[in-house]
């Protein structure tokens, strides 16, 4: 089983910009959201996944991720996701020993810019970089599923 630790930070300005890695388009959606689990469709790039995510209990939670043929993942997004859909590029970022993903949103979220780091352990040490703002990862108004159903230009 995999497990998913992460942490969630706002962004409070434009300075990781010179230190980005890579950059991804990400297009996501919800099938299913209860209190047990969410079933998410995501076109990363050129590849697409069926993901399946516990509830989450401090910060961590079960995941399981499978590749699925981007074909098929466009016609769940079309017929059967949430609306809104997740829009966003996710630029790599390295800060000390790890490397952060930064989440810019467009469409119905944008203007919302979020970093996320997966950890090892709860515990586990990390560098805060200059550019991190408020912590956020326990606060649901963040997570994706979450600003599917009340995007972040609704608030």
């Amino acid at each position: 089983m995999g497990i998913e630790i992460e942490r969630k930070f706002l962004v409070k300005d434009d300075s990781w910009r010179s230190s980005v890695e890579g950059e991804t388009p990400i297009l996501q959606g919800y099938l299913s959201q209860g209190a047990k689990a969410t079933v998410r469709v995501r076109i990363r790039g050129e590849s697409a996944y069926l993901t399946i995510k516990g509830a989450t209990a401090s910060l961590s939670r079960a995941e399981f991720e499978y590749p699925i043929p981007v074909a098929d993942a466009e016609r769940m997004l079309r017929e059967m996701a949430l609306s809104p859909l997740i829009e966003k590029v996710r630029y790599r970022v390295r800060c000390g020993d790890h490397v952060w993903d930064l989440d810019v949103f467009d469409g119905e979220n944008s203007g919302l810019v979020m970093a996320e780091l997966e950890l090892e352990a709860e515990e586990a040490d990390f560098e805060l970089p200059d550019w991190a703002g408020e912590e956020v990862s326990g606060d649901p108004r963040y997570y994706n599923v979450n600003l599917a159903e009340r995007p972040f230009s609704r608030w």
